[in-house]
């Protein structure tokens, strides 16, 4: 079991807070920290949609939340915004930071199956062990759920929506790694995590797979990609989903000319991400 929360910061943000939090994680065997926007409530019994964003190589649980600027449209939604880590930290695995791409900050929101990475198990935190944390102990309604991510977090947002039929409202990604199994970033992190000769395993977290075998309830998802896009053609493979056809999933991919991979990209979209998964989590 995950132990109780800890409150390492609290912020007064567009009449809501934004409030940091750190918990003992079983999944992981480390600390995690992640940071949550709950817009101002009315009364001591008032539950929130929820959003899930997942951060990208590098990031920490503060990117989305400091750089983002989502916080506004979200309180006026009323919408709680949650942001975790993007990978365990601190288990002293011989070449963890070696690397920007893989290991620290790099956990792909995959389960691991390599004994050297056992405890990188990104897949089951995100889409288990955190939201069961978070349903117990903060103003949230799990029954009202939505995920959304950028670049790693993009692909993680993706399989997590498309590998959990009942669990999200609706699913949206920022110039998502969309096919992973055939992309530099992804080949590394799957050898590393799923070994080399297990590509059986490997397909299992690759949303332009996924996406094809996909057989639940009608899914919305919104994916937004900037032509000018440093990573596109090497590492996104966005083309990989619209490759797909599958009528239980409705597809959206708008590209947005002149915009690249920054934060800048997100800044200038995040709200219409936050209104389309308002429509479905109201």
């Amino acid at each position: 079991m995950s132990t109780a929360l800890k409150q390492l910061s609290q912020n007064k943000c567009f009449g809501g807070l934004v409030t940091k939090y750190v918990h003992q994680s079983a999944v992981l065997g480390c600390e995690m920290k992640f940071q949550v926007f709950i817009p101002h409530q009315q009364s001591s019994t008032t539950k929130f949609p929820g959003l899930y964003f997942l951060s990208g190589l590098t990031c920490t649980e503060d990117n989305f939340i400091q750089k983002a600027g989502a916080q506004r449209k979200a309180a006026q939604l009323g919408i709680a915004l949650i942001a975790p880590d993007t990978s365990p930290r601190g288990l002293n695995i011989k070449g963890e930071d070696d690397s920007w791409d893989f290991g620290t900050g790099a956990g792909f929101y995959v389960n691991a199956t390599e004994s050297k990475w056992k405890n990188y198990q990104m897949y089951s935190y995100v889409t288990q062990e955190l939201p069961k944390l978070v349903n117990e102990n903060l103003p949230i309604d799990p029954s009202r759920i939505s995920i959304s991510g950028h670049s790693m977090g993009g692909h993680g947002a993706l399989i997590c929506a498309l590998k959990n039929p009942t669990l999200y409202k609706s699913v949206s990604a920022f110039a998502p790694i969309s096919n992973p199994t055939d992309c530099p970033w992804g080949i590394k992190a799957f050898t590393g995590y799923l070994g080399a000769s297990n590509k059986h395993l490997w397909e299992q977290y690759d949303a332009s797979i996924l996406l094809g075998k996909y057989d639940g309830p009608v899914l919305d998802v919104l994916v937004e990609v900037g032509d000018k896009d440093q990573w596109l053609e090497e590492q996104l493979k966005v083309h990989k989903l619209t490759d797909k056809k599958n009528e239980k999933v409705k597809l959206e991919v708008r590209w947005q000319e002149g915009y690249d991979h920054s934060y800048f990209f997100i800044q200038s979209f995040v709200e219409d991400h936050i209104a389309f998964h308002a429509k479905h989590l109201q």
